[in-house]
């Protein structure tokens, strides 16, 4: 075969597709999506709308932040399992929706262990238990010491049953060997009026809304849920001192569908842990009462496995039932 035919078989083959394959786009080569299972102002939106344009600097493409707020978490989440594992679309879990909605719901947009990949943990939280100043017990050691002479009869409020304030006690009680009177209420507003006024022993919510009321002396701290002393109050009574090995922490973490490319979820956790620790970002995450995370999307993905046995442990031993 002469030259001219030769170039000419090249020519054909290449229209039919036969000329090898183009090289790969760089990732990323278009903007990212990143959905939000809440509305605006939560946490998990305050901590995407801080860190997106640091990535969008350093990817070079736009990081846009989408609220898909509804059903708890699962409108969200439902979107992002049926997005395309391409890294463009990305979204924000959270205990709640990823590791306690399982095991207090009978049915789910997702299955967090099957559908999702981790990609990296944001940051990390604690709750506070507060009780009324004229409570009987001043401390953690003394409150489960008099819930254990008189049981059933300590009273705590929490914003609702299976959510994670009444699930972090239920561990507490459990590990403890105390038993304790559950009052559900529907805000967290309600239960600080009513344990200041002395209708409920206890509280349990987010240890930066109740501060104040600790701070004021209208509430005693009995602790918070952590395992570890909080960097920025380290004088801050922890459960764990009085009942060892308890850790109950609230979680934030960016998370992609299951499929996508193990090279993209490494690019996406290096870009997220880069952003997280600039000065500015931390300062203010650690000022709202946040504990800032720095792990691999491997550790992330086994934090969750572990954080939802743990919860279901929870759930199955008080006997909640699915709704």
């Amino acid at each position: 075969m002469n030259h001219r035919n030769l170039c000419a078989l090249a020519l054909v083959l290449g229209a039919f597709g036969f000329a090898g394959t183009a090289p790969a786009q760089p990732y990323p080569s278009k903007p990212i999506r990143v959905i939000i299972p809440f509305p605006p102002g939560e946490a998990a939106d305050i901590i995407a709308r801080l860190i997106s344009p640091i990535m969008a600097e350093r990817m070079g493409q736009q990081v846009v932040v989408d609220n898909r707020p509804g059903a708890s978490g699962q409108i969200g989440l439902g979107l992002l399992k049926n997005a395309a594992p391409d890294g463009y679309t990305i979204g924000v879990g959270q205990g709640g929706n990823l590791v306690v909605a399982p095991h207090t719901y009978k049915k789910l947009a997702y299955d967090p262990l099957k559908d999702f990949a981790g990609v990296a943990l944001n940051a990390t939280n604690y709750l506070a238990v507060v009780a009324n100043p004229n409570t009987p017990f001043k401390n953690a050691a003394e409150m489960i010491a008099w819930a254990k002479a008189n049981p059933g009869k300590l009273s705590l409020a929490t914003n609702g049953e299976g959510g994670y304030p009444h699930l972090a006690f239920e561990l507490l009680a459990s590990m403890a060997g105390f038993k304790f009177l559950h009052v559900p209420y529907k805000g967290a507003m309600q239960i600080a009026t009513d344990v200041i006024a002395g209708q409920v022993q206890l509280g349990v919510g987010s240890y930066t809304s109740l501060s104040p009321h600790v701070q004021s002396g209208r509430m005693r701290l009995m602790g918070v849920t952590n395992h570890v002393r909080v960097p920025t109050n380290r004088e801050l009574p922890i459960f764990a001192d009085v009942v060892p090995g308890y850790d109950m922490r609230g979680w934030f973490g960016y998370i992609a569908p299951a499929a996508t490319p193990r090279e993209i979820v490494r690019r996406l956790n290096e870009e997220v842990n880069r952003a997280m620790q600039q000065p500015e970002v931390n300062a203010k995450l650690v000022g709202a009462g946040l504990i800032v995370a720095n792990e691999s999307a491997e550790f992330f993905d086994e934090f969750i496995k572990t954080e939802y046995a743990k919860y279901g442990k929870i759930v199955r031993g008080i006997g909640l039932k699915p709704q």
